[in-house]
This record gives C-alpha cells, sequence and structure tokens, in this order.
C-alpha cells in the first residue's frame, strides 16, 4: 500500500539519506528506495531525536530497544524481494518504522511486539500516518503467528541464538526471511530460503541487535 506522505520538512534529508546511505552502498531494489524516500522516519522516534532521524546509526525508542540504521532496514527489504501481493509477518514492531516500509511494500503487514507500550505506540503512529494494512499484536515473536501462516515473507528484527523452527516452518515454500543469528555481542544478518521445505542460509552482513526474547530465543536472563 504506498501512501502519500503529506509533504515536510525532512524530505531533502530522505532523499540524501536515500542517495549516500543506500543506493552509494549497494542498496538496488528501486521500490524500497522510493518507499524509504517517502516513509517519514522522524515520525518514528522521539521528538528528542529528530534531528538525527536520518543519520547512519540506530535510536533508542524506549523498552531497551532501538530503531535500526537505515541502511540495516534497506539491506533486510532489499533480500526480501518483496512484492506488492505478499503477506509478510514481522518479529519486533519496536517504533513501527519498518512496519511502515513493509505496509509501503506489501499487501498485508502482521507485526509480533514483546513489548505492550512500543506496539500500542507504533499503532498509533501507523494509524495517524495512514497505513490500514497493518496488524499490530503484543507476543512471543520468536514463535511467530501460526494463526496467520504461511507467510510470503518474515522480517526479524531481534538477534536469535538461532533461527527459530516455528518461524521457518510458518514461511511458504519458496520464501525468504531475514534475521540476526548469532552471541548477544555481535550477529550475522541471514537471508534463510525455504526450498524443499529445508533452510538454505546466505550471509548478508554483520550485525548488532537488540536480543529476541522467547520461548525460541533468549532468556531474559541474557540481556
Amino acid at each position: 500500500m504506498a501512501t502519500q506522505i503529506h509533504p515536510d520538512g525532512y524530505a531533502g534529508e530522505r532523499q540524501i539519506m536515500v542517495a549516500s546511505q543506500l543506493r552509494g552502498r549497494g542498496i538496488r531494489d528501486q521500490r524500497v528506495l522510493d518507499a524509504m524516500a517517502r516513509v517519514p522516519r522522524h515520525e518514528f522516534v522521539a521528538d528528542e531525536y529528530r534531528e538525527q532521524a536520518y543519520e547512519d546509526h540506530p535510536i533508542p525508542i524506549g523498552e531497551g530497544q532501538t530503531v535500526s540504521q537505515p541502511y540495516i532496514v534497506a539491506v533486510t527489504l532489499d533480500a526480501l524481494s518483496l512484492q506488492p501481493s505478499f503477506k509478510v509477518l514481522e518479529i519486533g514492531t519496536g517504533s513501527g518504522y519498518q512496519t511502515a516500509l513493509l505496509a509501503e511494500l506489501c499487501r498485508e503487514v502482521y507485526s509480533v511486539e514483546r513489548h505492550a507500550p512500543l506496539a500500542r505506540n507504533a499503532e498509533a503512529t501507523l494509524a495517524r500516518l495512514g497505513y490500514n494494512n497493518v496488524s499490530v499484536i503484543v507476543g512471543d515473536g520468536s514463535q511467530g503467528l501460526p494463526a496467520m501462516a504461511p507467510f510470503d515473507a518474515i522480517v526479524v528484527s531481534a538477534a536469535a541464538p538461532q533461527i527459530p523452527t516455528p518461524l521457518f516452518e510458518q514461511l511458504r515454500e519458496g520464501a525468504r526471511m531475514v534475521i540476526p543469528v548469532g552471541p548477544p555481542q555481535a550477529q550475522e544478518l541471514q537471508l534463510v530460503w525455504k526450498q524443499d521445505g529445508r533452510p538454505t542460509v546466505q550471509s548478508l552482513d554483520g550485525c548488532r541487535f537488540v536480543l529476541l526474547i522467547g520461548g525460541q530465543g533468549y532468556s531474559s536472563s541474557s540481556w
């Protein structure tokens, strides 16, 4: 769903972000680039961080969580080869910024967030900006959302010790998932294909995410 964003004072900064941080570093999916030039990232961060919204680094959003740097978001979306007809599962709604991008690129988005205050805030921001093809659910994202499976793509915005079996099982055959996998200190962003019911894994980049807490992730004592 391509939403028309009202003009704001940050359009120029978004264009610079796309040109220098994304296209200039190898992001080629034009739909992803166009969506990131439209979606107002500054609406998804606190007022005190608005002037940093289009800089190349993560930004705190509360509850010990962050919104990822634009480049990592773009790498993730680029690798998924998203299509307008897709039904997508996002694990870790956070501020809702990546959720909005997914809503721009796909037909239907389900997003699971562990922290109820973040889920409520993201839901309110997304509604205010006109995204009506998104459902935000509070729950254990490591278990996925079996009631709505299978999904055409899954994106995980928190690091798991290994690929969670329930998430892989909820992929449609031939579909893709992007997930950071590894120990708490540093991870590898992985692209996972479901081929003949089995995972094929490709490394995308080194990264460091907050941890995926839940039955198929890390325990809360890992923090």
